[in-house]
């Protein structure tokens, strides 16, 4: 007779974006926590959420969240940094499971790897005016100085799969320019396209600044999480991934599969 602490280790991990961004972090996991079931949400239809009111952006995180809760999920996975910075708190507060956001993952990570204590973070509008990486970082370290940049140019160039095009190379050598100005030695990727741009923010950030990758960070606390709380996942055989979207765009296969590095099965369209 199996306990019913097993029966919950076997459980999925809930993974949800308001759009196809957050499959770099369910990426990151299935490297990470290559054992563990995922269960993937993207608000595909209703995305961008950058544009929406706070009280919209809480009630279809809260719809995704019942959603994934209905897949009996035991952690979920705050993959998109916009749901993060205005509902974060609301989610903890209305599920009994363990939650990890990226926006706490990255600023944890970044204090771990600062030296001078000066941290850039490149993100989306939104993302960058409600501060709350700077919240983040302040709350683990009152004195470190963080440099926000918002690059509303860098995700539609992301989706294009631009990721070392020349238009693009000089995008990011624009937004760059004012944080490395200020003298860190750490960049905070506040984004889940962003990764994807790794290789080109290395070059031109310079060898001496340290990339925070908020999907790794993501993925490291959600394994520190699980064998805290004794709840990896036993089986050794082939994990099984599920997608879910409310949308399937004309280009999401191509889009998606380039943020997932692999292919997109079990791919379901869902009205919420």
């Amino acid at each position: 007779m199996s306990s019913p602490h097993a029966k919950q280790s076997s459980r999925p991990i809930g993974v949800f974006d308001s759009g196809i961004g957050g499959l770099t972090v369910t990426r990151a996991l299935m490297e990470r926590l290559p054992f563990e079931d995922i269960v993937y949400f993207g608000d595909t239809a209703r995305v961008p959420y950058g544009v929406k009111s706070v009280a919209t952006i809480e009630h279809f995180a809260q719809q995704m969240v019942d959603f994934l809760l209905q897949h009996e999920v035991k952690l979920l996975v705050i993959a998109c940094n916009t749901i993060s910075a205005v509902a974060a708190a609301k989610i903890r507060a209305r599920v009994n499971i363990p939650v990890i956001d990226v926006i706490e993952a990255g600023a944890r990570s970044a204090v771990e790897a600062t030296r001078n204590d000066a941290i850039g973070v490149i993100a989306t509008p939104t993302t960058v005016n409600s501060n709350a990486y700077a919240r983040g970082v302040h709350a683990l370290k009152a004195d470190a100085r963080v440099y926000s940049q918002a690059c509303p140019l860098l995700v539609p160039l992301v989706e294009e799969g631009w990721l070392d095009h020349p238009v693009t190379r000089l995008t990011v050598q624009e937004y760059l320019k004012p944080v490395l100005a200020e003298g860190i030695d750490t960049l905070v990727l506040g984004c889940t396209h962003y990764p994807l741009l790794k290789p080109l923010l290395a070059q031109e950030a310079g060898s001496n600044i340290r990339l925070v990758d908020s999907a790794v960070s993501v993925a490291e606390q959600v394994a520190e999480t699980l064998a805290a709380l004794d709840l990896a996942n036993p089986q050794r055989g082939e994990p099984t991934y599920r997608y879910y979207v409310t949308d399937i765009p004309l280009r999401f296969q191509t889009v998606g599969e380039r943020f997932l590095g692999r292919s997109l099965r079990h791919l379901e369209m869902v009205q919420l």
